[in-house]
């Protein structure tokens, strides 16, 4: 049975594992250093304790009263701490490729919106501040790929940026998404 990442005491058995001390000697380091800030005590088990990021992570934050990584549980969640504008792009760029694709499913993944289409990921949406990051999954071939589509946009190493309030372009999205699924035939 997988285990389920976004669940903070997933790491448990590992971290005992790895590090040789039950749960209880490491809640009681953690007691130690509460007051220590959020980078103090990832330091603290990574250097004096051998922690990977991921179990430093998990153990600091579930000692902080955060028991799971999810933020979202849907689409609806997601988009309700963002102003109408910023939902209606966002929508709009799924609504794009759930036309061509319909089969697509909205989940949530790494605390973003995205549409998966089978096991595969395929598109996700940021909502920042000042504007939107469309994001390919492994999207860095894609977009160099689609370079002279994206003329005009904010391109990064793996993300487009666009206004808040960005016309969107069905094709351009629709073209992204046909991009991913083409090079997961070809994997």
């Amino acid at each position: 049975m997988p285990v389920d990442k976004s669940d903070r005491t997933s790491h448990f058995p590992a971290i005992e594992k790895k590090y040789g001390q039950p749960m209880s000697y490491w809640f009681g380091q953690m007691e130690e250093i509460a007051e220590r800030k959020y980078p103090e005590q990832i330091a603290f088990l990574r250097e004096n304790h051998g922690f990977s990021q991921a179990h430093a992570n998990a153990l600091v934050m579930f000692s902080r009263g955060s028991t799971t990584t999810k933020k979202y549980s849907n689409f609806k969640e997601f988009f309700a701490q963002h102003d109408a504008t910023k939902q209606n792009t966002a929508k709009a760029i799924f609504k794009a490729i759930t036309d061509k694709y319909p089969a697509m499913e909205e989940v949530i993944a790494w605390n973003k919106p995205t549409l998966k289409l089978g096991d595969d990921y395929i598109f996700a949406v940021d909502i920042l501040k000042n504007h939107i990051l469309m994001l390919p999954h492994d999207g860095r071939q894609i977009l160099i790929d689609m370079a002279p589509k994206l003329k005009g946009l904010e391109v990064k190493l793996k993300t487009i940026q666009v206004p808040v309030d960005w016309k969107v372009d069905t094709k351009l999205v629709q073209d992204l998404a046909t991009a991913r699924i083409k090079a997961l035939k070809n994997k």
